[in-house]
């Protein structure tokens, strides 16, 4: 059975992956999983595709094996696309959905309802050795609510409201929520690389 290595140590993550892969007859194994040490690979490029080609290609390198990372985040229109890649930690070094949330509430505090236009983006890149890297994109539009509500959801789901709906993320029934988010979207993209990962 062909393998592939999800650069993650998120269990929720990495049980997502594997239940994509299995049924495509691929083993997904995570960070937790490798026996290895591995570095911290450190995010330093602009973009959520550079990101997580970055990581892909460091771990596939040590590894000698395909590996898939995503990078994902927030994007703002009216805040320039902030917090954008630095969405994890955009209050600080120490990640914090509660404080992130209020800073991103704060810098809007003077855009009406009607110009808070967002997006949640997820880019999932596979490298493999002496391969070229695959990216694929994910996006789910949507809008910033004026104060958070709901509690099933994480980072900025409690203050993003998906096109077409009238609740924030972090109010959607979980199998909504997964249906409509930009991971799933980009997973969908996945299916039109899968025959030509493992020739």
């Amino acid at each position: 059975m062909n393998q592939i290595i999800i650069a993650t140590k998120n269990r929720g993550k990495a049980k997502e992956f594997r239940e994509f892969f299995s049924q495509r007859n691929i083993e997904a194994l995570s960070l937790l999983d490798i026996k290895e040490q591995l570095p911290d690979v450190e995010e330093t490029g602009n973009t959520f595709e550079e990101n997580a080609s970055l990581k892909a290609e460091e771990i596939s390198r040590i590894l000698n094996r395909a590996v898939l990372s995503d990078d994902s985040g927030l994007v703002i229109d009216a805040l320039d696309g902030r917090p954008g890649i630095y969405s994890a930690r955009y209050a600080g070094e120490q990640k914090n959905d509660e404080q992130n949330i209020q800073k991103v509430l704060h810098e809007l505090k003077d855009i009406s309802e009607g110009q808070r236009n967002a997006r949640f983006v997820c880019v999932l890149a596979i490298a493999r050795p002496n391969g070229e890297t695959k990216l694929v994109r994910g996006e789910c539009e949507g809008r910033i609510t004026l104060s958070p509500s709901g509690e099933n959801g994480f980072g900025y789901d409690p203050v993003f409201i998906p096109d077409g709906y009238q609740q924030t993320m972090a109010e959607l029934e979980s199998e909504e929520k997964n249906r409509i988010s930009h991971r799933s979207r980009a997973m969908d993209k996945l299916e039109d690389l899968i025959d030509t990962l493992f020739i």
